[in-house]
């Protein structure tokens, strides 16, 4: 009889691994650019944390905004790390896309060759590089100048590139003395000029504005500005697999901010335009934590309202409903 129960139990294991396979998927495809959002995604892949719902995980890099909003359209991707207005602005356009986390509060700052530049109004009158255009980082910019009673067109010279590592090449080159940058290009501009805090020589490069301290300053706010996150996509459908993503994404978030020598190494073996020293300075000087979205509601609808208010376009016209957040 024993044996009978045995050979019972044996047989339902079997079945059930088997069921479960099957439901395996062949391959899940995550978007996302070079910055600190994604690098928690290449953690994961690297130690397989996915495995158990599917055969493959592909990372997929986007460079600019419209690649990442080609991508997404398409429904190329299952899911994508991004900045949240442009998830929202994507989902009021009636792309499925619904956004699961925030886990980046603070990347942005300006850079300079000049020590004696600490407030914004500083720059006034000096030719800056800014990425991205009318996108994150240049709408947090602009709310700020503005607040600071400041008029971007007249009282600076605003040189528009294409990505943050073009406006750090710009630095390096001397092609420009001021940047606005996201990390881990300011890490990295820092680095390759040897103008890194331990260098023994006379830095040729500064950090200089922390754009979140000014936010907290104009805003009256502790500073944190919840700034990208990871969304899913509509061709998505298995919970189970967005479940199991937002719990490894949260432990390999973890793992990035208390290893960044080992996480500078990782990012650097993944995405060549990136090194590992820059990724591992970086990592002390962004506001990382991983909230989810419906948590973080109240911050980004006071975020999107700063933004609606200035250029309605920037979130897609009007705040995005519940539904845009993953959970309600």
């Amino acid at each position: 009889m024993k044996k009978i129960i045995y050979i019972y139990f044996m047989v339902v294991t079997l079945l059930l691994d088997t069921a479960g396979a099957s439901e395996k998927l062949d391959k899940i495809v995550i978007a996302g650019p070079f910055a600190s959002v994604s690098h928690p995604i290449l953690h994961m892949i690297e130690t397989g944390a996915l495995k158990d719902v599917a055969n493959k995980v592909e990372f997929r890099l986007w460079k600019n905004p419209d690649e990442l909003r080609a991508m997404t359209i398409k429904n190329e991707v299952d899911f994508v790390a991004l900045p949240t207005n442009t998830a929202a602005t994507l989902n009021n356009k009636g792309v499925d896309i619904k956004l699961l986390n925030v886990s980046v509060w603070g990347i942005l700052g300006m850079i300079s060759r000049d020590s004696t530049m600490k407030t914004l109004k500083d720059f006034r009158g000096k030719k800056i590089a800014v990425p991205f255009r009318a996108d994150m980082p240049d709408l947090v910019f602009m709310q700020l100048l503005k607040k600071e009673g400041l008029d971007p067109k007249k009282d600076f010279e605003l040189v528009y590139v294409s990505s943050p590592i073009d406006a750090m090449q710009m630095l390096i080159m001397r092609r420009i003395d001021h940047s606005l940058l996201a990390e881990p290009a300011i890490s990295m501009a820092l680095r390759k000029t040897k103008s890194f805090p331990i260098s023994m020589v006379a830095p040729d490069l500064y950090r200089s504005v922390d754009l979140q301290n000014e936010w907290g300053r104009v805003f009256n706010t502790n500073g944190d500005i919840p700034e990208a996150g990871v969304a899913v996509t509509g061709k998505m459908k298995d919970k189970n697999v967005i479940k199991r993503f937002q719990e490894e994404y949260d432990k390999s978030l973890t793992w990035y901010k208390s290893h960044p020598k080992e996480a500078g190494a990782l990012v650097a073996k993944s995405i060549s335009m990136l090194n590992a020293d820059g990724v591992a300075d970086s990592i002390s000087h962004v506001r990382l934590k991983n909230v989810s979205a419906v948590d973080s509601k109240k911050e980004l609808e006071f975020f999107f309202n700063v933004l609606k208010s200035e250029d309605p376009k920037s979130i897609g016209g009007k705040l995005p409903q519940n539904s845009f957040y993953y959970g309600l």
